[in-house]
């Protein structure tokens, strides 16, 4: 079974991220026990509003290969034949997908070094992720298009790539154990940052203006990053389902009352002969209560019907090609504990007992069904990744920061201590293997998520 893995993202969001095979198809579930105390509910926070601004889907083609792309070199270089726009659009998707490759490659290296604490570790694994990096580097500056229609995409990719380099070591650089025995080394990853610089000053790819301003520059290169995910990041189209069948609920429950108001208020007309005060205020009356109970009657009877009923689906297709790659079905609704699968639950309940608090249930489901039969070539699967963001759960939480006392001998002194909250999460995964489970302690306060843990069952 392909694992799904569930790692933080920023601050207040995590994502769960795995693989797909070609005609794949796979389950995956989030079972969310959200506290009481911290206020979270059908009332306070809606969930189809909380699917549109804080989950997002993600779909790019994936490599296991992450220190060599598989999109060798020679996809740059390669002379094409045929029509020029053809080329054109070929050119672009494999300089995108060697870029894309190389900046994932380099953001995984740069996690796993940066988890060496010790300075004997650390500064050779930091020297051969630079080698590596500059030698992925080389090969793609060495095919410099003469076409100036292809020059501009050589150019963005090229000038993205060495500022995320550069950034990255500097990142590095900052982050990584400070140790004077390896001052030969810190100099050889800082001459790596310079030369970059210096390489994107030669070029002009960044006018000074932009050069001096912070905030400019990031924002430029957040762009460039875009233009190097197309033809590699699938475009995303996501519908509602259901929104045929609401109209019809929808008309239904007024027709059904507009019956009963039209027939009370033919008998009202039968009963006074004659327009009064009374018959004024019996149909004001007829109306008042229409009006007021037909958007409930509708919302009771529209949860009623659309409880367990898929809600969006996301289309996935090739930015260029404008191929359906992947279908995605997905679920978000408040549930009760019954509604809870035995293998859930079951895993819910081995939680010590001081940990089995009132909660909320939150579900999340998501059917994803691989639509093509193959991938382009030298890439074997695709990567599925959905964000979540939890800023709108701490959004009613108490900043209850405190005092913690302690007596030392005959000293009383005292430390500030910040309020914590905790949510299980079980993640439920099912495909044609079978059945996967495992569940998650999110501790988090009112500005981070402070800790994910993977509980062992």
């Amino acid at each position: 079974m392909k694992k799904v893995t569930l790692t933080q993202d920023e601050n207040l969001s995590f994502k769960i991220s795995h693989q797909l095979l070609p005609q794949d198809q796979q389950r995956i579930d989030l079972y969310f026990s959200l506290p009481v105390e911290m206020g979270i509910g059908p009332s306070t926070l809606n969930a189809e509003d909380y699917f549109y601004s804080n989950i997002k889907s993600q779909s790019a083609y994936y490599s296991a290969k992450l220190h060599l792309p598989l999109v060798r070199s020679r996809f740059i270089s390669q002379r094409f034949v045929g029509e020029k726009q053809e080329a054109q659009s070929d050119y672009r998707l494999n300089l995108n997908l060697y870029s894309y490759q190389l900046k994932m490659a380099l953001d995984a290296d740069l996690k796993h070094t940066l988890k060496l604490k010790t300075a004997e570790e650390f500064y050779p694994a930091a020297i051969e992720l630079a080698e590596q990096t500059t030698g992925l580097i080389k090969k793609l500056r060495r095919y410099t298009p003469s076409d100036n229609k292809l020059s501009s995409f050589f150019e963005n990719a090229d000038n993205y790539l060495s500022w995320h380099i550069e950034q990255s070591f500097l990142k590095l650089l900052s982050k990584g154990p400070k140790s004077s025995e390896y001052s030969a080394e810190r100099e050889f990853l800082f001459i790596l940052c310079r030369d970059e610089n210096d390489y994107r000053t030669e070029c002009k790819y960044n006018s000074q203006v932009t050069l001096d301003d912070p905030n400019r520059i990031t924002n430029k290169m957040h762009l460039l990053q875009r233009l190097i995910e197309y033809g590699v990041v699938f475009q995303k189209d996501t519908r509602y389902l259901d929104v045929n069948l609401k109209r019809i609920v929808r008309g239904s429950v007024t027709a059904i009352i507009m019956t009963f108001v039209m027939f009370l208020v033919l008998n009202a007309r039968s009963s006074f002969t004659e327009v009064t005060l009374a018959l004024i205020a019996f149909l004001g009356l007829i109306y008042g209560l229409r009006e007021t109970f037909k958007e409930d009657v509708t919302g009771l009877i529209w949860r009623k019907i659309q409880k367990g009923r898929p809600k969006w689906q996301n289309l996935f297709r090739h930015s260029i090609k404008n191929k359906r790659i992947l279908s995605q079905i997905l679920w978000l609704e408040y549930i009760t504990a019954q509604d809870l699968p035995k293998t859930v639950n079951a895993l819910f309940q081995e939680r010590r007992q001081q940990n089995k608090q009132a909660a909320q249930l939150l579900h999340f489901r998501c059917d994803n069904k691989v639509l093509t039969k193959e991938f382009l070539p030298g890439y074997g699967e695709i990567q599925q990744r959905v964000f979540f963001n939890l800023t709108p759960f701490v959004r009613f939480l108490k900043k209850g920061a405190g005092r913690l006392y302690s007596l030392d001998g005959q000293k009383v002194s005292s430390q500030a201590v910040e309020r914590r909250y905790q949510i299980n999460l079980i993640l439920r995964s099912v495909d044609k293997e079978g059945e996967h489970l495992q569940r998650f302690k999110i501790t988090l306060n009112r500005s981070e998520i402070v800790n994910i843990e993977a509980m062992k069952a």
